[in-house]
């Protein structure tokens, strides 16, 4: 089986964060953070995310990970309605009642290039679609091409550019209702 195929056979959860996620997260964010400074990217590479972010994540309960038999492999943030730099964008969202904001999305080294992004999005789908929250919106950088890549795989549709802290970012958003 190759490992693609070895991927697809694991068990996965995906769970809100608990507070002993906290040095796991950090530590698959800091492997995210020098992959996007490897890839050339200017994402992440102004001291944002930081352990201060995981703390702030879990104390909000914003925190969520996608775990295998070998423990956390992927984070994100899960954020309901509220984004005030989504409030501007230059371009329009595709709806206007509630939303899941998804931020901070990041894959361990050992499964990077793996699918595992693609998974923990459609975990947030089916979060998402559980607690009847009708679309997903979510933004990045325009030199992020896995992230993008994941968003057109999944069918979320470009709206426009918003301003995340003070850098022009792509807004993608999915209808799941």
């Amino acid at each position: 089986m190759d490992g693609i195929n070895k991927e697809r056979a694991k068990t996965f959860i995906f769970r809100k964060a608990e507070a002993a996620d906290a040095d796991r997260i950090w530590e698959i964010l800091q492997q995210a953070i020098e992959r996007r400074r490897l890839d050339g990217s200017r994402q992440w590479q102004e001291g944002y995310p930081n352990p201060d972010t995981v703390k702030n994540d879990l104390e909000n309960g914003w925190g969520f990970v996608l775990a295998d038999e070998e423990g956390v492999i992927a984070y994100s943030a899960l954020i309901l309605n509220d984004e005030p730099a989504y409030d501007q964008i230059d371009g329009a969202w595709l709806t206007l009642g509630d939303f899941l904001v998804v931020h901070r999305v990041a894959v361990s080294d050992r499964v990077a290039g793996k699918g595992i992004a693609t998974r923990l999005f459609k975990a947030i789908e089916q979060h998402a679609i559980a607690h009847h929250i009708p679309s997903i919106k979510v933004d990045t950088n325009f030199d992020n091409p896995a992230m993008l890549r994941v968003l057109e795989k999944l069918d979320y549709i470009y709206c426009g550019e918003v301003i995340l802290l003070g850098a022009p970012r792509k807004a993608f958003e999915k209808v799941l209702a």
